[in-house]
């Protein structure tokens, strides 16, 4: 328990190292970049005929510290307002901090992503595993050509597909929008029904985008236990066909477990072109507008959202992985 106990401390704490150098990378990224946005911006308010002092004022606001001060005056600045988790605002939606943004969007990316991300985990799996122990077989040989196809087609050229196909040749689920503007939005039946009836579509693009994925590789690892000394030794006791599977998921499993966290932790990403195609108002879709717009206080806070998720997926991966595998510990 006390190694437990200090392993996590450590992780936590060089968790916290990897942020403040990300963190660290953007802002000083940011103040490289080509016609310098924070001076940019000065030079803009000014030109709207704010004094010096007020334009000052507006940029320390959006970005977290003042313009025209040395390097190192603005770089203590942003970072102290950093572990006060305050990231700014943002300069295409005036007015508003850039964590009030992230946080309306992080929802929407949650639920088409993490849901898609589940359901085709899930059934690559398992068809992964009937791919590898019917290899032989039509079935086995079906399985994996759908793999193979699927995995194939880019996410944007799936979601049109899909699009043409349910809203347009036959029109059976609605095309755009998270759900129907004309529906109070509230927790009651019509929104619900009408928030899963707009999300058929986006999450169905991304299950069938990523099974391919994990089919092939739940097959391939399937296939590589199946050679393994303790296949052979439990067929030769005569164990049920039942435990040999158990066996046979449970060790084959564990790469695609690490997989599966640490995309856990890349999906805050979001998944930017099926956001930008079904227009739902996630994080990949923010974070286009904001490169769009050259809004860099708000890509600068998607991107620490992001590598926060990442780290905090690694250091969950680290510890379940070695509970879900004994010989890590060792």
């Amino acid at each position: 328990m006390k190694d437990f106990s200090i392993r996590l401390i450590w992780r936590i704490f060089s968790g916290i190292i990897m942020v403040l150098v990300v963190a660290s990378l953007t802002f000083f990224l940011v103040r490289m970049m080509p016609g310098n946005p924070v001076d940019a911006q000065y030079n803009q308010l000014i030109m709207q005929g704010m004094t010096p002092v007020q334009a000052q004022n507006q940029v320390r606001v959006m970005y977290g510290f003042i313009p025209h001060s040395s390097l190192a005056s603005q770089y203590m600045t942003y970072i102290a307002n950093l572990l006060r988790l305050n990231l700014g605002q943002s300069v295409s939606y005036e007015g508003v901090s850039v964590s009030h943004i992230i946080l309306n969007a992080a929802p929407w990316t949650l639920i088409l992503v993490f849901t898609g991300l589940v359901a085709s985990f899930l059934i690559g799996v398992l068809a992964g595993v009937i791919a590898a122990i019917k290899r032989s077989s039509p079935m086995g040989t079906t399985l994996t050509i759908s793999g193979s196809l699927l995995h194939g087609v880019p996410q944007f050229v799936m979601g049109l597909l899909l699009a043409y196909v349910f809203t347009t040749l036959w029109p059976i689920l609605p095309f755009g929008a998270p759900y129907d503007s004309s529906i109070a939005a509230g927790f009651n039946l019509p929104f619900v029904s009408s928030l899963i009836s707009h999300a058929v579509l986006p999450v169905a693009t991304y299950a069938l985008s990523s099974y391919g994925g994990w089919l092939l590789t739940m097959k391939s690892s399937v296939i590589t236990v199946l050679g393994d000394d303790f296949i052979l030794a439990s067929e030769i006791r005569g164990l049920k066909a039942a435990t040999r599977v158990r066996y046979i998921a449970h060790n084959a499993i564990l790469p695609l477990f690490t997989l599966f966290t640490l995309s856990i932790g890349f999906m805050f990403g979001g998944s930017v072109f099926i956001e930008n195609i079904f227009d739902y108002p996630g994080l990949g879709n923010l974070l286009l507008k904001s490169i769009d717009a050259r809004d860099y206080p708000l890509m600068s806070g998607a991107f620490l959202l992001i590598t926060i998720a990442v780290i905090i997926s690694n250091i969950v991966t680290d510890f379940l992985y070695s509970m879900v595998d004994p010989r890590i510990r060792r």
